[in-house]
């Protein structure tokens, strides 16, 4: 699709100031360029996808991101942003609320295994 001019991967991003845009005027810095591409090429996307389209994703994710954290800071205790908000938010959305549950169920096992870990380490 894109330019196939860097065949063995993605072409970098120099972080000289231009890969972001300028924030004063509506456009933002882009944070999740380089995750994004890879992600687009895992779901069948060209190995170096067009700009434009990572540049709308991005701006879609973000925008979630920004919508769902409001959202949460608006529930539970206000300003403040707690697993159990976001849980609460997608509770009626079946695929994202297991993704949820998943990586929550993960992030203990790891937490876990890492105290397992240290312990036998350093003998607590």
């Amino acid at each position: 699709m894109a330019d196939e001019e860097d065949d063995n991967g993605f072409d970098e991003e120099l972080d000289d100031g231009t890969s972001g845009v300028d924030v004063g005027h509506g456009k933002r810095k882009r944070l999740f360029s380089k995750e994004l591409r890879c992600m687009m090429y895992g779901f069948g996307d060209d190995q170096n996808p067009y700009t434009e389209s990572v540049d709308i994703l991005e701006d879609l994710v973000i925008e979630f991101i920004t919508e769902m954290t409001h959202k949460a800071m608006s529930i539970g205790r206000q300003g403040r942003v707690q697993v159990e908000d976001i849980v609460f938010l997608i509770r009626k959305d079946p695929r994202k609320f297991a993704r949820v549950k998943d990586l929550l169920t993960m992030n203990e096992e790891l937490k876990r295994a890492r105290k397992a870990f240290d312990e036998a380490n350093y003998g607590s």
